[in-house]
């Protein structure tokens, strides 16, 4: 980029252009408008000819203005005079030329006269804005070159023509702006030009503002003082008021801003502005104005005047504007008003005004004024209500006479104060009215009677109507007697139904008596008006049409500046720059020139780009977006063909059609701009991005939507939205949003810069965060960018102060609903019928009228040509309005995406911005935390005393912002941030009672239309309260949040949930998935309930199912579907959550769970916990699994049976094993014929057990029907056949087993490499095999299904690991038996062969010689007898021997054999005879003689293989079995005692829990609940990670990095907080104790103060008996009573010592109960100060010793006495101890010997100190106040005294 910031600039334009062509042709055709008569296209020359023509003389107006020296005659200009010539062509050439000056002024006058009738069209009667013709001026400048007309200089004393002109110009624009709210928008960018003092101009102003809700709304206090300071200095003109009434009310509406701002100005400008005439002689000047100005009134009177700014203050106090009311109050008393009124010479004008102002200030107000039902005032202005309504009653003959305005005063203004008087709720408690009803029946009979006026008009006719029924009312309700003609004609009044039909009827008839006298020009309006409308209906199909085509375009765009660099050949510098990031990085920087330009609309553009870039919404349809999502990010492989097939089941033809073809747009663009040669994958990376709409309202929406979702999911080409945003990050987009929000000027560039940072930060981005972080405290900026928001944040809450308002007369209806409700049953289920069928009446009734109401105005747009377009834009603002009056102004909709940047700060719990955005450490800090609570409380009406009136504060328009105020709340305390939580909990607003109320209040009437919005409030608000109290081990907040919480409503509003929820169940099944469902919301309120119970105790026993209680139901079923667990935190310390259990969790199976508890294994430190996290992930896989197999109901059905199943396959096995056993081989057995009584038997028992089946279903009933079954089967068709389908029946249950299995276990999902590895899979599947064997094969391979047995019982399964787990020493062992066999038989061979004979019994027909074999035989046969000699053959025979010397010699060896002719024949003799034979091989071979050599040698053989083999070998490999079968039965006993006495996740045994708060069992149910932690886990996986808790967070990351410190491992809540019970409980006894001994201290300060009295009465004795007996001053008698005075104020003194160290010694008490300082060891000293002033007495030290006796524990409390430094001289030298005393104070006085003897029990002896500080110790040793003296007592550990009590002395 450029580094010249123009040209950089102009080339974004173009750019911006070039990718928005079909968007500016849209808004070209948006433009256009018809001229479509003749007469439309002659106005539009005649205008396009006079603005020429006025523009031309505008600008030469120094020319022909007057100047004040005489009209410029002479100066003639040439153009001036040839237009002259060109006017005056038709005339005579004798007539004198006219003058350039006044030609300009008669010209200019001419124009302004023929455009201002183009503007209005004036009637009789009706002046109407015609809308067509102010459109055509407006689209060709009239307003601009009037107003440069309005700016000419010019003398306004003198030149009257041109003042004309001036008034000419302003007429011109008030017609211009006449109901036209777009062209008043216009007028108002030039408002400077209208303040001016003149009436011309506030006239302008009037209409500028009049009935422009949105403009009056954003006037500032400088217009309003403007025109308040005219009325101060140019007079009380009318006009000025006028226009403040203009700016309060506007559109129907009042705008309490306005209010507020015009009566402070008001009331700040004083007598000047506001004249009331409230005294005797200024109320003789009004009656005297009001009798000479009764017939004929001046406009700009004195009277006009008052009755104006009456009518101002009426407007001002409409609507219950508290603050005006009381200002008003105060300026026009009641007394005022009735003496007015009631005044024979009041004209209706004055009434008109009076009684509108007390009607507004007085009887509708929000706060109750006693004044008006207590006293008499409104019952005599009842009375002159009737003597005017007698008046206008007898007006009626004479028409044109008649008093129109006392006719409007009598139908309007009081009927409108009397139906609210009476139908106000105050009035029904006042008791005047009992004495009053002969006024009230006049009244009433008056009414009625001037309901049946001729004269009335429709709309006063219903506000008598009404007014009647009130009274009516009023009369029933109060028992208050009216007349039987009266009351009957009232009734027959309200019975005549068909009034309204009548009354509808005649009206039509009147519109059409009217239309026909029109019918010559219906058919040309008819004409002009669809040709308009298809011009409209041409424009909003092109703009549907284009729709997608322009979001191409822009998302084309969007990507073009995001890679960049593929526009460019590769290794060319420019493409390098861009690769860098380069031109990002430019764009971001030129960005920040842009607004330091005021290129404000350029910025907009760039900053919507970058936004988009991090959208993934492309847009093409209206609703496309979400839908093509769903179908794109599954499977993002898929081809776009198959994109398209998804699309079309899901989509509308339109909108498909639609995205097709912003596709292929997308598609020619980017192939014309990046080619077709890219990096494969590209192109199809580019168009899976979608790109939203780039319009503020779209922006708005998608930034502020509080939604929150995954980055990972989402990429732009090969990056995912956490790289784009990162990426930008990079190149300064962070930087940029804060130089942006902190410099913005304009509203649009703030909003856009905040949906940006949104954008950023979308998903919780920690990197953005952390460089918003660093940029905000390294460049110390965060106090500007925070005091933006602070002061934004106080704006918006003025503003909502200043317009928001509610209606309270909704609370008497509301109260009513509330009324009628309590009398209805409580289970909405059986109410909800009625309520339906009301709603639905309601709704078409609606629409009913609306359709009446649409056709109505449609016929009179027919009828009326020139009202065509006013007609339809008037039922579209109308409807527009009432859409509208809830809409918030810009300057409160900003929070929301403000606080939603905010949430997206602190998103993922990131501590260091929750406690920045709470104190920044700067000199000024912004605590936002507070700011935004405060914004809660006052968008909710809690500062405005309205926190009952919750409801009628929160409304469809606000609702969204306040649920994303409290969704950023709960973001700042969730962590948890205890800071935060505190600075919200401790918040002096009412912000924690608005939360409590939100979830406690049914929020009416939104609820009744949108309960979806108050269940979301609802559930956000219980979120907030749980994040306050999140992580907490105090009760502070949660007690704070019970303060206004009665818990009774709590439980009712969970039940109420609960049945709401039941009931939508009951009519669809998709609510439930929603989040904010009614038992969703109920469930989270319940977990609120459930953390509050804690703090509760009425709470924690209302929580509790009862069952017999109705709405028990809902707590149970909340109680069951929610879980608690406890977790360990990093720091060690334990935490306990409460959550709902996700209804995946429903879904896992009990087989499953079963496995999972007896299958756990325990690692080295005894803990199942990582196994069974290791088996987590598989449960959730079978979680989802089993809610997907819901959906397949047969396949659920066979996997629900699956133990069924297989228990038939067995039962099936075990009988056909049982027929082959029996019957096999089946030649001889067939079906055949029983006997007759035998076939009889069978049938009989298979009915009787089929009977019992189907009368008692039970398993042995089963049994028998199968089994007479298949003996009938055998009996009739024969055994085989049976047998075949039996076989048959076993196969299809395997099948069907089978499908069961994989439904269980999700097998073929998880991959045929997982279904190869699965071991029980593979198992059933040869049992299929091997029953199709059976089947078809043999049916001995039915044999091997018994096998199966084993896996059915543990028992064999444990037998057959007995030798399978530790098969290796056993085939070790097994080895070496072979070893000492081939060595055995190496032996034998060699010594023994001989020995080896063995007798063997020979079939009978076979010969053992090798020729006579068979061919089968086999090779071994071969390989013995290979060296036996053949017959006929020479080899290994020496001679050939003769067949029968053979035989005879077999015969002779009778049958005995030789079986160690070879090594391996007597290898297999050993292995075979030797092992199986009880002592080994000896037993088999030859029995040897004791003569034989080696006798000896074959007696060692046979033993040593007797022991070695049979006795070592063998038992060693019988051990092995024998002891792993042990190991196996001790290890499941105590796997079973482990399940029985320790917990699955702590691993604490039982006997921890005896004698504890908590049981074992309740510990292992509630505590630590193996599938509570299960269900946290699935929770964490489920859940989207924005929406963690601060626990879940902790728990997800812990998850993540596979860590189980989390898990508690031998710790149990439960059982650290019975121990801190113990040390509360030794506290508490502790505190007690201090307690008593507080007391005892009180009450020695009582007997203190009394004392104090006591010596003060004697001192005061003792001055009078001074005063009697006074003597010299050198009497020993006065000195006597001098010293005596001296010593009683001295003991005075000591006495106040005592009392403040006793307060003192109090202080400490508590101060050490604080500290929890150890009781046994306490110990106080209270030291005094030592006043050592000379001839003074010196005070002691005062130290009170508390001791608790370790025996006894007796407290004893010894006080130091107080004495003089005399007593403690002497003392000193009685003890020899006088170099302890002081110096100055070894003087003695007889006085203070005396004073000694008189108080022996103060006598104190001193005990040297031993260490050399000038402290001094004294102990008392004579009798103690408490009576014993104190004993010395040993030393304790801490080196103190019992008893005793030191008083020291500091030098």
């Amino acid at each position: 980029m450029h580094d010249y910031p123009p040209l950089v600039s102009g080339a974004l334009q173009l750019l911006f252009r070039h990718f928005s062509q079909r968007q500016e042709v849209l808004q070209a055709f948006k433009q256009v408008q018809l001229l479509v008569t003749s007469q439309d296209v002659d106005n539009y020359k005649q205008i396009k000819q006079d603005l020429d023509q006025l523009r031309s003389i505008v600008e030469k107006s120094e020319l022909w203005v007057y100047k004040g020296q005489g009209p410029d005659e002479t100066m003639d200009g040439v153009q001036g005079e040839n237009e002259h010539k060109k006017k005056e062509e038709g005339h005579s050439k004798s007539q004198k030329p006219e003058s350039t000056s006044s030609y300009n002024y008669r010209v200019v006058k001419e124009i302004l006269l023929r455009l201002s009738k183009l503007c209005v069209q004036e009637s009789a009667s009706v002046r109407k804005s015609r809308k067509q013709q102010q459109r055509l001026l407006r689209n060709m400048g009239a307003h601009a070159v009037v107003l440069e007309l309005l700016q000419i200089p010019y003398e306004k004393a003198e030149d009257t023509r041109m003042q004309e002109i001036m008034k000419l110009a302003h007429e011109f624009l008030q017609n211009f702006c006449a109901g036209n709210q777009q062209n008043q928008a216009l007028l108002h960018k030039h408002i400077n030009l209208f303040l001016n003092p003149g009436i011309l101009e506030a006239v302008t102003m009037q209409h500028i503002f009049m009935n422009n809700f949105q403009l009056c709304s954003e006037i500032n206090e400088r217009v309003v003082q403007h025109f308040v300071h005219c009325i101060e200095t140019h007079g009380r003109n009318v006009q000025y008021i006028k226009f403040l009434q203009t700016i309060v009310k506007a559109e129907g509406k009042f705008i309490k801003k306005c209010q507020d701002m015009v009566m402070a100005e008001l009331v700040n400008a004083g007598e000047d502005v506001l004249v009331f005439y409230n005294d005797r002689a200024s109320f003789q000047t009004l009656v005297q104005m009001m009798r000479s100005e009764r017939d004929r009134m001046d406009e700009n009177s004195p009277l006009m005047y008052h009755i104006h700014l009456v009518e101002l203050l009426a407007v001002c106090t409409e609507g219950k504007n508290v603050y005006t009311e009381i200002k008003c109050n105060s300026l026009l008393p009641l007394d005022d008003i009735v003496r007015v009124v009631t005044h024979e010479d009041c004209i209706p004008e004055v009434k008109i005004a009076y009684i509108n102002f007390l009607n507004h200030c007085y009887v509708d107000t929000e706060v109750e004024m006693k004044e008006i039902y207590t006293s008499n005032h409104m019952w005599k202005l009842f009375e002159n209500f009737l003597v005017d309504i007698c008046r206008a009653c007898n007006n009626t003959s004479d028409r044109k006479h008649a008093d129109s305005i006392l006719e409007k005063y009598v139908t309007e203004i009081v009927m409108s104060i009397v139906t609210t008087f009476f139908s106000s709720p105050f009035s029904d408690q006042s008791t005047t009215l009992q004495t009053r009803q002969p006024v009230f029946v006049q009244l009433l009979q008056g009414v009625f009677r001037v309901y049946h006026c001729n004269w009335l008009m429709p709309s006063q006719k219903a506000s008598v109507e009404s007014c009647i029924r009130v009274l009516s009312d009023v009369a029933k309700s109060r028992a208050i007697a009216i007349p039987v003609d009266l009351d009957s004609q009232v009734n027959n009044l309200f019975l005549k139904s068909h009034n309204i039909v009548q009354k509808t009827a005649m009206n039509w008839r009147m519109t059409a008596r009217n239309a026909a006298r029109r019918d010559s020009v219906l058919a040309a309006s008819r004409d002009y008006r669809n040709i308009i409308e298809r011009l409209q209906d041409i424009v909003s199909a092109l703009e549907d049409r284009l729709r997608p085509l322009v979001q191409a375009e822009l998302s084309v765009l969007v990507d073009v500046l995001h890679r960049p660099e593929l526009l460019f050949p590769e290794n060319t510098d420019a493409r390098r720059k861009c690769e860098s990031g380069g031109f990002i990085c430019k764009l971001i920087k030129h960005t920040k020139q842009l607004l330091e330009e005021n290129e404000e609309k350029l910025c907009i553009k760039v900053l919507q780009t970058l936004r988009e870039m991090m959208t993934k919404d492309r847009g093409y349809g209206e609703k496309i977006t979400i839908e093509l999502d769903n179908a794109e990010l599954p499977q993002p492989p898929e081809t776009e063909s198959s994109v398209e097939q998804e699309l079309d089941q899901s989509l509308p033809q339109r909108q498909l059609e639609d995205h097709r073809r912003g596709e292929a747009l997308r598609q020619v663009l980017v192939n014309r701009y990046y080619g077709n040669v890219r990096p494969a994958g590209r192109r199809e990376s580019l168009t899976t991005f979608g790109n939203g709409p780039l319009s503020a309202g779209g922006a708005s929406k998608a930034g502020a939507g509080g939604g929150s979702s995954g980055s990972s999911s989402v990429s732009r080409g090969e990056m995912s939205l956490a790289d784009v945003q990162c990426h930008l990050d990079k190149e300064g987009a962070s930087n940029l949003v804060i130089d942006l929000i902190m410099n913005a000027t304009s509203d649009r560039v703030f909003h856009e810069s905040i949906l940006l940072a949104i954008a950023l930060l979308e998903g919780g981005n920690t990197t953005i965060q952390h460089s918003f972080f660093c940029r905000l405290t390294e460049d110390k900026k965060s106090e500007k960018f925070f005091k933006v928001f602070y002061d934004r944040m106080k704006v918006a809450q003025q503003e909502i102060k200043a317009t928001v308002t509610v209606n309270t007369s909704d609370l008497g209806n509301k109260k009513k609903d509330e009324d009628s409700d309590r009398d209805v049953p409580n289970r909405k289920r059986v109410r909800e019928p009625m309520s339906q069928i009301t709603e639905e009446v309601r709704d078409q009734l609606l629409e009913a009228s609306a359709a009446t109401r649409k056709a109505y105005n449609t016929y009179r747009r027919e009828a009326d040509p020139d009202d065509h377009y006013s007609a339809g834009e008037g039922a579209q603002s109308a409807a527009d309005k009432s859409k509208d009056d809830l809409e918030m102004s810009a300057v409160i909709s900003i929070m929301q995406p403000i606080l939603r940047f905010l949430q997206l700060l602190c998103e993922n719990h990131n501590r260091d911005l929750q406690n920045f955005l709470r104190c920044q450490n700067n000199k000024t800090n912004y605590n936002l935390v507070c700011e935004t609570l405060q914004f809660l409380d006052c968008i909710c009406g809690s500062t405005t005393g309205g926190l009952g009136l919750l409801g009628l504060y929160i409304n469809e328009k606000n609702v969204a912002l306040i649920n994303q105020t409290l969704e950023s709340l709960t973001e700042y305390c969730q962590g948890p941030c205890h800071e935060n939580q505190n600075c919200i909990a401790t918040h002096e607003s009412n912000g924690i009672d608005i939360i409590t109320a939100l979830i406690l209040n049914d929020i009416n009437p939104l609820g009744k239309k949108r309960m979806d919005l108050v269940l979301e409030l609802k559930n956000n608000a219980s979120k907030l309260l749980l994040a306050i109290m999140e992580s907490r081990h105090d009760s502070e907040n949660a007690e704070r949040i019970l303060y206004n919480m009665r818990p009774k409503e709590l439980v009712e509003v969970i039940k109420k949930a609960y049945l709401q929820g039941e009931v939508e169940f009951e009519d669809g099944e998709n609510g439930e998935d929603l989040a904010a469902s009614p038992r969703n919301v109920g469930h989270n309120i319940y977990i609120l309930a459930h953390q509050l119970a804690r703090h509760n105790k009425e709470l924690q026993n209302m929580l509790k199912p009862g069952g017999q209680i109705e709405g028990d139901e809902a707590l149970e079923f909340y109680a069951k579907h929610t879980a608690q667990i406890e977790i360990v935190r990093s720091d060690r310390t334990m935490e306990q959550i409460v959550f709902p259990v996700p209804s995946i969790c429903e879904f896992l199976t009990k087989e499953s769970k079963l496995r999972i508890y007896y299958t756990t294994e325990r690692d080295e430190q005894g803990s199942k916990i990582n196994d069974f996290f290791m088996k987590s992930e598989d449960l959730f896989n079978e979680m989802n699994w089993q809610k997907k197999l819901r959906a397949q109901p047969f396949l659920y059905w066979c996997a629900r049976n699956m133990s069924f199943w297989s228990s038939i396959s067995f039962n099936l096995a075990v009988l056909m094993n049982l027929l082959v056993a029996f019957f096999y081989p089946f030649k001889g057995i067939r079906g055949g014929t029983l006997e007759p009584h035998w076939s009889g038997l069978l049938w009989t028992a298979m009915l009787i057990s089929l009977a019992i089946v189907i009368a008692l279903p039970k398993p042995h009933g089963i049994r028998a029907l199968i089994a007479s079954t298949i003996l009938r089967l055998i009996f009739s068709v024969g055994l085989q056949p049976t047998l075949f389908l039996l076989g048959a029946f076993n196969v299809c249950n395997k099948i069907i087993f089978l499908m069961s299995f994989v439904g269980n276990c999700g097998t073929f999902t998880r991959g045929y490499k997982a279904m190869i590895m699965d071991v029980e899979f593979l198992y059933h599947l040869l049992y299929l095999l091997i029953c199709a064997l059976g089947l078809f094969v043999h049916e001995f391979f039915y044999s091997l299904l018994l096998f199966d047995l084993v896996y059915r019982e543990e028992t064999l399964l444990n037998v057959i690991k007995s030798v399978t787990r530790n098969g290796r020493s056993i085939i070790l062992t097994a080895v070496l038996a072979l070893i000492l066999v081939y060595l055995f038989s190496i032996v034998g061979y060699l010594f023994f062969k001989d020995d080896f004979i063995l007798e063997v019994d020979k079939l009978p027909n076979e010969t053992l010689l090798p020729d006579r074999t068979e061919p089968g035989e086999t090779m071994t046969r071969e390989f013995l007898y290979s060296d036996v000699c053949k017959a006929g053959s020479s080899e290994n025979c020496s001679s050939v021997i003769p067949s029968d010397q053979l035989m005879a010699e077999e015969m002779e060896e009778e049958n005995k054999e030789h079986t160690c002719e070879t090594l391996l024949m007597c290898i297999v003799t050993v292995l075979s005879h030797g092992l199986r034979s009880g002592g080994g091989v000896g037993d088999v071979l030859r029995k040897p003689s004791k003569e034989e050599p080696l006798f000896a040698a074959r007696v060692i053989y046979d033993l040593l293989f007797f022991f070695m083999v049979i006795i070592i070998v063998l038992n060693l490999i019988f051990g092995v079995i024998i002891d792993t079968f042990a190991d196996l039965r001790s290890e499941k006993q105590k796997k079973e005692e482990i399940l029985k006495t320790t917990c699955f996740i702590c691993g604490l045994e039982r006997d921890k829990f005896d004698n504890k708060t908590v049981t074992f069992e309740e510990h292992i149910k509630e505590e630590h609940n193996m599938w509570h932690y299960l269900c946290f886990i699935v929770l964490v996986k489920v859940k989207d990670s924005t929406e963690y808790t601060g626990p879940e967070s902790y728990v997800a990351e812990m998850i993540k990095e596979r860590n189980l410190d989390w898990f508690p491992r031998m710790r149990a809540m439960s059982l650290v907080s019975s121990d801190s019970e113990g040390e509360q409980n030794e506290l508490r006894n502790l505190q007690e104790k201090l307690e008593s001994t507080m007391k005892l201290v009180t009450n020695l300060s009582g007997q203190l103060s009394e004392l104090k009295d006591q010596m003060t009465e004697q001192r005061k004795q003792k001055q009078r008996i001074a005063r009697v007996t006074r003597t010299p001053s050198s009497d020993p008698t006065t000195e006597a009573a001098s010293v005596s005075s001296r010593n009683v104020k001295t003991s005075e003194s000591r006495v106040g010592s005592l009392a403040s160290s006793l307060q003192a010694r109090d202080l400490l008490v508590r101060l050490s109960i604080l500290n929890h300082t150890p009781f046994p060891y306490l110990s106080w000293v209270l030291v005094m100060p030592l006043r050592s002033a000379p001839s003074q007495l010196l005070p002691s030290f005062f130290m009170a010793c508390l001791r608790t006796e370790t025996s006894d524990s007796r407290l004893e409390l010894v006080l130091a006495s107080f004495v003089t430094t005399e007593d403690f001289e002497d003392k000193c030298r009685q003890n020899d101890a006088e170099d302890f005393a002081p110096p100055e104070s070894r003087r003695c006085t007889r006085g203070t010997q005396a004073q000694m003897k008189m108080e022996p029990h103060r006598t104190i002896t001193l005990a040297p100190n031993p260490s050399p500080t000038t402290k001094r110790w004294a102990e008392p040793v004579s009798a103690s106040p408490f009576g014993k003296r104190p004993r010395r007592s040993q030393r304790d550990g801490h080196g103190e005294l019992h008893g005793k009590l030191k008083v020291a002395f500091l030098d």
